[in-house]
């Protein structure tokens, strides 16, 4: 049987020589020449002055939010549809995340919801850049500007996405990505900041290092953390940010495929949408099920297991989560989370695996609607086709 993933890294240029290159110089830990060559490429592709590299993203939020000052009972006003890092980094501060819900087109933070929750204990917004469509930057930022707030993109998942031609990690006081192996770009575990504010970097190279004075050896004028990224991981993604560009292109071509294969479900799903001024990097392609429950998204995701497809559901969100549990309506998160499905998003996936994900696709809708007695003419007509 036709096995697919959901997520599978690309590593088919200089990755083998570069980390063999550190074995050879036995450069293996937080020193060597890649660290500094993979910030300075990450900080020109995203059009930013600096680049601080961690090791994962979820430190990178840690150490940005340590950056810019949050204290223990501020408030952080976030999405309730992200990954729970975005609020667990928020809580490594003894702040807390204050949930707000999302536009119902690519499930980004609702920009027209925020300021109803901001209060005289908030300090900031974390803008999550989702799946790799940008959430609305220019509203965002305005909002912060209006009440005094700085605003961090999360841009885990986003690499090289756009808004009105910028990239995000560049549109904020900060940015934040992540090089996990699923992630469009990949150290194997890493994460980086990115920001145009010198201070702010100077801090954020300080903190990183478990608090030593970059001028003074040994000496620690504050508590940090060991947050530093290895010369072996910098080198994997100096090799992968030398061909980005072509995986972007790839992943825009892989989400067209997508999209025409499945534009004839209009009545069954919801495809992705991109705003006018966004360009998304399809960090996974997301489908949504008109009908339903996250009970029938999950028989489906089930179909699709047994056909060879690995799926994923889209991120619950933060307010079921028990750490993070609030009896507050967000009917847009619960609507859509609910029926959203991550279908495999990576650059081995062909166009045949493309037509093939689409037919197990509709005959997986076709067959859970008609267990449920809810079959429609043209779950029938599928079915009888599947016989």
């Amino acid at each position: 049987m036709k096995r697919i993933a959901v997520a599978k890294p690309k590593l088919a240029g200089n990755e083998r020589q570069y980390v063999l290159d550190c074995l050879d110089t036995n450069w293996i830990s937080s020193n060597g020449k890649y660290i500094p060559a993979f910030e300075e490429s990450f900080a020109d592709f995203c059009g930013v002055k600096h680049a601080v590299a961690t090791n994962n993203g979820t430190t990178a939020l840690h150490l940005a939010l340590v950056g810019l000052g949050l204290q223990p009972g501020d408030e952080v006003i976030i999405p309730t549809v992200t990954y729970i890092a975005t609020a667990n980094a928020i809580r490594y501060c003894g702040a807390v995340p204050v949930l707000v819900d999302v536009c119902p087109d690519n499930m980004n933070i609702d920009s027209s919801v925020i300021e109803a929750k901001i209060t005289s204990r908030t300090k900031g917004i974390i803008a999550v850049h989702l799946y790799g469509h940008p959430a609305e930057m220019e509203a965002l930022n305005q909002i912060a500007e209006k009440h005094g707030l700085w605003v961090v993109e999360d841009a885990a998942e986003a690499h090289g996405a756009e808004v009105s031609g910028q990239r995000v990690g560049g549109l904020s006081n900060c940015g934040i990505f992540s090089f996990f192996g699923n992630k469009i770009v990949t150290t194997g575990e890493g994460g980086i900041i990115t920001t145009n504010d010198s201070e702010l970097a100077s801090r954020l190279v300080l903190h990183r290092g478990q608090g030593m004075d970059v001028n003074r050896r040994y000496w620690f004028p504050v508590v940090g953390y060991n947050y530093r990224m290895t010369n072996i991981q910098a080198a994997i993604g100096l090799a992968q940010m030398e061909r980005i560009t072509s995986y972007l292109e790839e992943r825009e071509q892989l989400a067209q495929w997508y999209s025409e294969a499945l534009s004839d479900m209009g009545d069954e799903i919801v495809l992705p949408s991109t705003r006018s001024w966004a360009k998304q990097v399809f960090w996974m392609y997301n489908i949504f099920l008109k009908d339903g429950d996250a009970e029938t998204r999950d028989a489906v995701m089930s179909e699709l297991g047994n056909a060879g497809i690995e799926t994923r559901p889209v991120f619950y969100p933060m307010h079921v989560m028990p750490p993070y549990y609030e009896q507050a309506s967000y009917p847009v998160a619960d609507t859509w989370s609910a029926r959203g499905i991550n279908l495999p998003t990576h650059l081995e996936v062909s166009r045949s695996d493309v037509e093939y994900i689409a037919s197990k696709l509709r005959l997986a809708i076709a067959t859970v609607s008609d267990n449920r007695g809810l079959t429609s003419p043209v779950a029938e007509r599928r079915l009888r086709d599947a016989a």
